[in-house]
């Protein structure tokens, strides 16, 4: 008997996205086959903006969980559907086809990936970093990529470490380094500037850069966020 083709279920965590949840979706309707897509799912931290009333407009699942990007991936893991797991931040947007990539990836035997990354913007000092995401290391890797990963492998890893308010996507990321094989896909994703520009490049890039090195040296989640809320905290944004 023929098995079913596994699909796909996107998790997309937000909080006060009125401005950008509809683009996305609008570019996921036009950019994928709903032949490959379960469902997608909103999981909101809380928004007091319009955040679900404009994804309500939308064919998709909207859950409210506890504020926290691990948070609501694993609330949102937890009910979901598909076969595949694809994790995405809701101002990066996927390649063409992405959902063919990703399947293609996962029946060729990888469990976990991403994709490139490229930044909606012409800063050179944005385009040398995003140029490191072709290669496949975990020191490379981080949310905006967005993340695909099969619904046994995510329970075998136990989702996101919840202790995180940041830095959530790379630790859950390198412990998928140790478990399965991991792809970077060749197409990019196209993610937004918009932090950089409002935190400033080079101050944003030292600080996410002190964090990596803090994470090496062993500070703790609460010690990570600490220095996090200290110079990079933006209200409201998840």
């Amino acid at each position: 008997m023929k098995q079913n083709k596994p699909k796909l279920s996107i998790i997309i965590p937000v909080l006060n996205e009125e401005h950008s949840v509809a683009k996305l979706l609008e570019y996921l309707t036009a950019h994928c086959s709903s032949l490959n897509i379960k469902e997608i799912l909103i999981v909101d931290g809380g928004s007091f903006d319009d955040t679900i009333a404009v994804a309500s407009r939308y064919t998709l699942k909207i859950f409210i969980s506890e504020k926290g990007r691990a948070k609501q991936m694993n609330f949102g893991a937890q009910h979901a559907k598909g076969e595949i797991f694809y994790f995405l931040h809701v101002d990066t947007f996927p390649p063409k086809n992405f959902d063919r990539n990703i399947l293609e990836a996962v029946n060729n035997g990888y469990a976990a990936g991403c994709f490139q990354m490229k930044f909606n913007s012409k800063s050179t000092f944005l385009r040398f970093f995003a140029w490191f995401s072709k290669f496949n290391n975990r020191l490379c890797r981080g949310g905006d990529q967005s993340l695909f990963i099969t619904k046994e492998l995510f329970k075998k890893s136990k989702g996101f470490n919840e202790k995180y308010l940041v830095y959530e996507d790379n630790e859950f990321i390198g412990r998928l380094y140790k478990l399965a094989r991991f792809k970077v896909l060749s197409n990019k994703v196209k993610t937004s500037a918009r932090r950089y520009e409002e935190r400033g490049k080079l101050s944003l890039q030292f600080h996410y850069g002190i964090i990596h090195l803090k994470n090496y040296m062993g500070a703790s989640p609460e010690q990570l966020y600490e220095y996090y809320k200290k110079n990079i905290l933006l209200k409201n944004k998840v």
